[in-house]
């Protein structure tokens, strides 16, 4: 086991994973300083933080290394849908510059380890995906569902830093879906609505992870510095029509033929902002990761199923029941 490090950077530290693992660490205490950096202010303080407003497109170096930072996780990243091909493709080249950015900027500081946490999503929807996909399941993202390809273009971006930086290790995180109390972002809005299609009478396996055991997953990397690629979510699934049940959503059947046209008829015109039609995909073929690889090197056994990670967001939010 290896010596903990004595400082941690977090970018993206205001956003909602941000905040988790910011509380995971000062709650455990064991480092000497805690940097964060983002371009909103932190949403409640920190003990013993240093804090700076950046935009991480531009150079860092000097606040790691002002502050000789050993581990950096870095969360900054767009995850919002654009809405025009033009949209899309500045968020695309926003979230490849700042992880470029930041990457050299780790490496002129001496940056030890970078910790990304990335999307089961890179695996894409697939009706031929394994079950369960696995960290060597080849990676099929769906290039018109940018979440998911903007993660597989970091993904790429960081192995080939990882194979050329051989002084800095890199772990990559695939988590899934990402609930609990606190959580409300631009996925889960367009996940839960109060209306949901089920599209050829399909009901897929879906998986959840809690957001405090993913704080303490990434706490236990930064922890041993473990480098590789691991799959992150809670244990056993929760199926799409019992989702919708937990949450209060009404489900409308279609068939495949009519669902598609209709979704792609409604974001051309404007009718929703929530979805393509290639978000579909995600609620007929399932995306169910082993985490087999992350329970041999860590240990970790998670505090909560999948199923405890939506209901305890379903009872925090109300949502759309009666």
């Amino acid at each position: 086991m290896t010596t903990p490090p004595a400082v941690v950077a977090v970018t993206g530290a205001s956003g909602y994973i941000g905040t988790s693992l910011l509380r995971q660490l000062e709650e455990k205490g064991t480092l000497d300083k805690l940097v964060a950096i983002d371009n909103r202010p932190l949403p409640f303080p920190i003990h013993n933080i240093a804090a700076y407003r950046r935009n991480v497109t531009q150079p860092i170096d000097d606040a790691l290394a002002k502050h000789h930072v050993s581990t950096l996780v870095h969360l900054a990243f767009i995850s919002r849908r654009g809405r025009n091909r033009r949209e899309v493709n500045e968020i695309r080249e926003n979230n490849l510059a700042a992880l470029k950015a930041v990457l050299e900027s780790c490496v002129r500081a001496g940056v030890k380890h970078v910790i990304y946490v990335s999307s089961n999503a890179v695996y894409g929807a697939r009706p031929d995906n394994q079950v369960p996909l696995t960290v060597r399941s080849p990676l099929r993202p769906q290039p018109d569902y940018p979440y998911g390809y903007d993660k597989y273009l970091s993904e790429q971006a960081l192995q080939e830093f990882a194979d050329h930086q051989g002084d800095t290790k890199v772990t990559i995180l695939r988590s899934c879906m990402v609930l609990g109390p606190t959580a409300g972002n631009h996925v889960t809005q367009a996940f839960f609505k109060p209306w949901l299609l089920e599209v050829d009478n399909q009901n897929p396996p879906l998986q959840f992870v809690y957001e405090d055991d993913l704080a303490r997953v990434v706490d236990i990397f930064i922890q041993r510095g473990i480098p590789g690629v691991f799959n992150v979510a809670g244990d056993g699934v929760v199926f799409y029509r019992e989702m919708a049940k937990i949450i209060g959503s009404r489900l409308v059947s279609l068939p495949a033929f009519l669902a598609y046209p209709l979704v792609r008829s409604t974001w051309n015109l404007r009718l929703q902002r929530d979805s393509t039609a290639a978000g579909l995909n995600l609620i007929r073929y399932p995306m169910v990761v082993s985490t087999g690889t992350l329970k041999q090197a860590t240990g970790y056994k998670f505090w909560h199923t999948s199923m405890d990670a939506l209901t305890a967001y379903a009872n925090s939010n109300l949502l759309f029941k009666d």
